[in-house]
């Protein structure tokens, strides 16, 4: 009797790897050469918004259209200049991405982040040969909570989405993860634990979660 395939789909920020910081960093050093600022706490607060929104909530119409796409870009490409060599995979993701391999799950990245910074990450960790898919919302029209992007990485896998099990920071994503059918697990790297009540394991960190926990969840 052959097995159902089985697969884990991961979030990058905050679940494969934190990069808050290098985010910060990138928007202080590229608003500067515009003589513009923005504090920690106007960035904690906007902070998963794409690039638009962010610019437009905080700086309204102190900015053209043109400067805003302007901005974004070289913020993000001054992000991937910033985490080359620095980033690191957050403690157990490399065992759990090896132990899940090693047992026959499909695995895929599901992520909003732009496709060039997952890249760039995916490149930092030296973890593609990990993924069978990996997917960014860029192109989707509606972000997380909405299921579109799980849906999506459980296709792209051919695995039903009964048989997928979502590591999640956000809580948006664990309800995304809920709504498409999916067994969530939250790591508390983000947002505390009382936030999580859809989650089906809740954890503070992956090298914390029981060598069963996957098979756990799906059989």
């Amino acid at each position: 009797m052959v097995e159902e395939p089985r697969a884990a789909i991961w979030d990058m920020d905050g679940v494969l790897v934190l990069s808050g910081d290098f985010h910060y960093e990138a928007w202080v050093e590229t608003l500067r050469d515009y003589g513009l600022s923005m504090s920690r706490e106007q960035f904690e607060q906007t902070f998963g918004m794409n690039n638009q929104n962010l610019l437009r909530r905080i700086y309204g119409p102190r900015l053209r259209p043109e400067q805003i796409h302007e901005l974004a870009d070289r913020k993000e490409a001054r992000y991937r200049e910033l985490i080359r060599g620095r980033m690191q995979a957050l403690p157990g993701v490399e065992e759990w991405l090896q132990r899940l391999h090693d047992a026959g799950w499909r695995q895929a990245v599901a992520s909003s982040a732009p496709m060039a910074n997952v890249a760039a990450v995916i490149n930092q960790l030296d973890c593609w040969h990990f993924f069978d898919a990996v997917l960014t919302g860029e192109r989707l029209p509606r972000s997380k909570p909405d299921p579109a992007i799980f849906l999506q990485a459980a296709a792209a896998v051919a695995v039903p989405p009964e048989r997928c099990v979502v590591i999640e920071d956000g809580t948006v994503g664990v309800e995304a993860a809920c709504r498409a059918g999916m067994r969530a697990i939250a790591v508390t790297t983000t947002h505390p634990a009382s936030e999580f009540q859809e989650a089906d394991i809740i954890v503070e960190r992956l090298n914390h979660l029981p060598p069963d926990s996957f098979d756990h969840l799906i059989g």
